[in-house]
């Protein structure tokens, strides 16, 4: 049986952040992600999730300065000192709010740094982050985002997601396997489910080419999510998405699997 976490950095942005947790609770989700939750208090958070009857799947270590365009640090050079200090904050999160996964960003490809330096960089500090991730019993994620959302973006295809594991070769990184990037990237979903099993530990869903609930666009969601049933993937799949409109009124196609109180 499927089971979906609500995207609270996209959907319910109806309301404000804290609120968001009870919405998606009505909706029939019993579970949430997000990108950060650093700008709130990591027990209020807790004590949210406890109220609503909420398991938190999955969120990400802090990226840098999101603000000023940077998007994660695991790959940037220079940047380890602040990138371990991310990890350390990022753990705490996890440990209170009872998550085992955790996402690290790679980064945008810097400017006169070669490809070879910044993937030397990037093993290195997920190797560092997986280490301490362990001793908690976390996961550490790593994820290809798309080249046309996330221009430049350090890991950008599933193909070097998954020889970056062999390289990295600690066994609490899996990969984050967002199917709205893979199919903008590669396509080939089903066959690319089926190569890369036993090595991704969380999916992520969206129409393509918009970005919107996983009703409509070019990818039959249904089948998948049949074809994932069938072969006992128990991961969460996380909504990440943009609503078309009104995040309530865009969730019929959920209403096979809300778990409404």
């Amino acid at each position: 049986m499927a089971r979906f976490a609500a995207n609270l950095s996209m959907m319910f942005t109806e309301v404000p952040f804290m609120a968001r947790f009870k919405a998606a609770r009505a909706a029939g989700f019993r579970a949430v992600e997000y990108l950060f939750p650093y700008a709130e208090d990591k027990d209020a958070i807790a004590a949210e999730l406890k109220a609503r009857g909420l398991t938190q799947a999955l969120f990400n270590m802090p990226p840098g300065d999101w603000e000023a365009g940077e998007r994660g640090l695991a790959s940037l050079p220079g940047r380890e000192t602040e990138f371990h200090a991310g990890v350390a904050t990022a753990l705490a999160y996890a440990e209170a709010l009872g998550c085992t996964q955790l996402h690290a960003m790679a980064g945008l490809c810097q400017p006169g740094v070669s490809r070879e330096r910044q993937q030397a960089t990037y093993v290195a500090n997920i190797q560092y982050a997986a280490d301490q991730a362990a001793q908690k019993g976390i996961l550490v994620l790593i994820e290809p985002i798309n080249s046309r959302d996330m221009p430049g973006y350090f890991l950008s295809t599933q193909v070097q997601a998954e020889a970056l594991l062999e390289v990295i070769d600690r066994p609490n990184v899996k990969i984050q396997l967002d199917l709205y990037h893979c199919q903008i990237m590669e396509g080939d979903l089903t066959r690319t489910i089926d190569r890369l099993w036993g090595k991704f530990s969380h999916i992520q869903v969206a129409s393509v080419p918009e970005r919107h609930e996983p009703d409509q666009g070019e990818v039959n969601y249904p089948w998948l999510f049949d074809y994932l049933d069938a072969k006992g993937y128990n991961g969460f799949l996380g909504c990440e998405y943009r609503p078309r409109g009104n995040t309530e009124a865009g969730l019929g196609w959920f209403a096979p699997w809300a778990e409404k109180e």
